[in-house]
């Protein structure tokens, strides 16, 4: 016990609030000055209790400080309201702690009008992933994340689920030629596909974007790290659905999971801190920090996301087009959705800007997927159009476990096997992206039945995912 970490609910258990002081405590135990456990916390105590005799501490002289100038620090930071506003959890029982915590204070925002905890929900930064919040007039650059337009793509081709069983090699062969993955990779010059995203005149006209113009443009087509993949499948249909008009049977498909490679990541990056520089939150919301959309740098960020959102589909666009010229098949229907994204919507007769962190858009009739992992099915859905959780749904199964306790726990020798049951070919990936890693997607869509109708089943075959280690998603 002598080693355990202290974290901010053992200083907020002495007395501490959480605001600023709360952040300059814990980077003062971040470094921990060769004292131990309880010495760090009676110190700590010490302070709080008299800041005046620490005011030339060396090492706690800066917390001192930040407790005596506390009341002139609050006023500069935009209040949080006592209680978060009422949002609604699905599948409550399966989401962590942490996830909720995030969600608390995401709805204690002034600008927070409704929120949703989707069923896959998991501990992220600043709103969790699985996070809907609908704003006032404001976007939160860390409420949209990291990965912007981040998205999934199902072709469904006009070819029976036996072509896969039959095909395999040529089909592996297929992937391999056609797709390219991790943090940096991208395509030569010489390589390059022309595509309209590419003539945005966002790219002349602003200076961030044009920057990125290069970059942009090696990576177009290709795929992030982590959880992002490109995978063949058998799509099947219990019954003709008269929308996409497919009849009832088995298809082979194609999905994509990747987002607006190091294109977005940057922007994300560059006005995530310039929203903390205009918005002052307190310590605990400080990555919630937003952009007013009655300002240039709100319209600015705005139009940035967009493009990046854009970018992610032409991403997809040129695989899909890729491999359906690869296979020569007869293309039956195409669907794709995206997160990691804000939306200007009206919600219960307000207009709000709809942020969906790593959640599905499921307005009535709108098609989505939703996977679940390497090695368990994903689903063609359709939305309901809830209106408690703000026309949304699940992304995907999400995070049982971190991707770090995933790699030290999970054996490799469970993951062939599950694999080798399940019939799946795996290009790439680790053992943080091991199925056992991930909620069971049964649960979930279980816990989101009033959601979203099931459509189609997807089983993921051929699967290619990173291997270089890159942490994309």
């Amino acid at each position: 016990m002598e080693n355990k970490r202290i974290n901010g609910n053992d200083l907020i258990a002495l007395g501490y609030k959480e605001n600023h002081t709360l952040g300059v405590a814990l980077k003062i135990n971040s470094k921990r000055y060769g004292f131990t456990r309880a010495d760090m916390l009676a110190r700590f105590k010490s302070v709080l209790e008299d800041p005046t005799k620490y005011i030339e501490d060396a090492v706690f002289g800066i917390l001192a400080h930040a407790i005596l100038d506390q009341e002139v620090v609050d006023k500069s930071l935009i209040a949080l309201n006592e209680t978060p506003a009422d949002y609604v959890t699905y599948g409550a029982s399966e989401i962590e702690a942490g996830a909720k915590v995030q969600m608390n204070i995401a709805m204690k925002l002034p600008v927070a009008v409704a929120g949703a905890l989707m069923p896959d929900a998991h501990q992220g930064y600043g709103l969790p992933i699985g996070g809907v919040l609908a704003t006032n007039n404001a976007v939160i650059p860390y409420g949209v994340g990291v990965d912007i337009g981040c998205r999934m793509a199902l072709s469904i081709f006009d070819l029976p689920a036996s072509f896969l069983e039959s095909n395999l090699s040529t089909l592996k062969d297929i992937i391999m030629r056609n797709t390219k993955f991790g943090a940096g990779n991208g395509y030569l010059r010489h390589e390059r596909v022309d595509h309209e995203v590419m003539d945005s005149k966002l790219f002349a006209e602003h200076n961030l974007l044009s920057s990125l113009k290069d970059k942009a443009w090696t990576q177009l087509g290709s795929s992030g790290g982590g959880n992002h993949f490109v995978e063949f499948g058998i799509v099947e249909f219990e019954e003709k659905d008269e929308v996409l008009n497919i009849e009832s049977g088995s298809y082979l498909g194609l999905l994509t999971h990747s987002g607006s490679r190091g294109f977005g990541a940057t922007i994300a990056a560059h006005y995530t801190k310039l929203a903390k520089s205009l918005c002052k939150l307190p310590y605990q919301a400080e990555n919630l920090a937003y952009l007013d959309l009655d300002t240039h740098e709100g319209q600015e960020y705005w139009l940035a996301m967009t493009l990046a959102g854009d970018y992610a589909s032409a991403c997809h666009e040129v695989i899909h087009d890729k491999i359906e010229a690869a296979l020569g098949a007869a293309l039956l229907a195409k669907v794709e959705n995206h997160h990691n994204f804000a939306w200007k919507e009206t919600w219960n007769g307000q207009d709000v800007v709809v942020h969906r962190k790593g959640a599905t858009p499921a307005a009535e009739g709108v098609m989505g997927i939703i996977p679940g992992s390497m090695a368990t099915p994903g689903f063609l859905v359709r939305g309901k159009g809830a209106l408690n959780s703000i026309q949304s749904a699940s992304h995907g199964a999400g995070r049982l476990m971190s991707r770090t306790q995933a790699v030290k726990t999970l054996s490799s020798n469970d993951l062939d096997k599950m694999l080798k049951d399940q019939g799946v070919m795996l290009i790439g990936a680790g053992m943080d992206e091991a199925p056992m890693a991930y909620k069971d997607i049964h649960t979930v869509m279980a816990s989101q039945k009033d959601l979203v109708d099931i459509v189609a089943k997807f089983s993921p075959k051929i699967v290619r995912m990173a291997d270089d280690g890159s942490r994309e998603d």
